[in-house]
């Protein structure tokens, strides 16, 4: 098979992944709008009723602003880590190029993402939120987490094959995360002296970024941008550079 192809082949991989997903789920691709509604839901009456926080307006929307963004990246990179060794049949039969699993795995989840995004865009607009120019920068910031995302899921999916324990260390990862990132609350608790190094945080700039775009109404904060390029761009390069490494015995381990 030539690498003219490698589009159709990713193609059906995405397909195959969604359709599998939702198969014999009465809801079906409803889940996409009810997880993160309900959620939002949990948190929107804890911090309005339990832990009252009177400094944030339009808080369902601030909430949305960072769940969707984790959401997408913990559904991306536990799903994807085992993609190479849920699919052993795939790479030990099939003749090519094994990249096409992580990617097509990470390229399915972005289905999802493009769901709830529509929610988060609607659910803006519902809320009184105009749309604006800085709406274009968008597809930027979300571009750069799939990048991100992208070279995380290859380099642990390699890593997987040859220590499975690392599914359990990620899932604790992610548990530790969902304090980590500002969901709930502002980047602007957040001690000064963290602060920066808070910010290389890849879902932690995109939250903020959400934010600044579509509740603020202003261009996302250089810095953060510059964090969130230089986050994704390094560990997609990182996770390729692994994967590559690491790919040479898939055969055996499998």
């Amino acid at each position: 098979m030539t690498a003219a192809n490698y589009p159709f082949v990713v193609q059906n991989l995405v397909l195959k992944d969604f359709k599998i997903r939702y198969r014999n789920m009465s809801l079906g691709v409803l889940w996409s709008l009810l997880n993160p509604f309900i959620m939002m839901a949990v948190l929107v009456f804890v911090f309005t009723n339990v832990f009252p926080d009177q400094t944030v307006k339009g808080f369902p929307l601030f909430i949305l602003c960072g769940l969707i963004p984790f959401n997408f990246f913990t559904l991306a990179w536990s799903s994807g880590m085992v993609c190479v060794a849920d699919n052993a049949s795939f790479v030990k039969r099939i003749p090519l190029p094994r990249a096409l699993l992580p990617v097509s795995n990470v390229l399915a989840n972005c289905i999802h993402m493009l769901i709830q995004i529509a929610i988060l865009l609607s659910f803006t607009l519902v809320l009184g939120y105009p749309i604006t120019r800085y709406w274009l920068f968008l597809p930027l910031v979300w571009a750069l987490e799939v990048v991100f995302v992208m070279g995380l899921v290859l380099a642990t999916c390699a890593i997987d094959v040859y220590v499975r324990d690392l599914r359990y260390i990620v899932d604790s990862v992610i548990r530790v995360l969902f304090w980590a990132v500002p969901i709930f609350y502002s980047i602007d608790r957040v001690p000064a002296r963290f602060r920066g190094w808070y910010e290389f945080n890849p879902i932690t700039a995109l939250t903020v970024s959400l934010r600044q775009i579509l509740m603020d109404a202003t261009a996302p904060d250089t810095r953060l941008l510059w964090k969130l390029s230089l986050s994704a761009l390094l560990m997609f390069t990182l996770g390729w550079a692994i994967f590559q490494h690491l790919q040479r015995r898939f055969y055996e381990r499998l």
